[in-house]
């Protein structure tokens, strides 16, 4: 094994490690769980947390627009999300733990549309 790889997988470790430690004051946090639970990476997690910020900011510009219906959104998140999460499991985590609350609640809407 690589040294590059070794660091990364430190890296990790050590990201899970600080995750752990706020599970065990709290846990109730699924977010949380499923970073470590799925393998995911800070940049991974960071990037998860970009893509929440831009639809929340789109889902508020639309509703001051009058939009009602956020099924492009919804749309837009399944074709930006990671392989590694799946979009059911991602949207019921956050919504438990309060994290995009207004995203994650509209979304939850969609996830069952036919």
């Amino acid at each position: 094994m690589e040294n590059h790889e070794l660091q990364k997988r430190i890296q990790l470790l050590e990201y899970h490690q600080k995750i752990l430690l706020a599970l065990i004051n709290n846990p109730k946090q699924d977010f949380y769980r499923m970073i470590i639970e799925k393998g995911l990476s800070e940049q991974e997690v960071r990037e998860f947390m970009q893509i929440c910020d831009e639809l929340s900011i789109k889902m508020e510009e639309q509703k001051a627009e009058g939009f009602v219906h956020f099924q492009p959104l919804f749309t837009e998140f399944l074709y930006l999300l990671s392989e590694k999460l799946d979009s059911k499991e991602i949207i019921q985590a956050c919504s438990y733990q309060g994290i995009y609350l207004p995203l994650m609640l509209e979304l939850k809407k969609y996830l069952y549309a036919d």
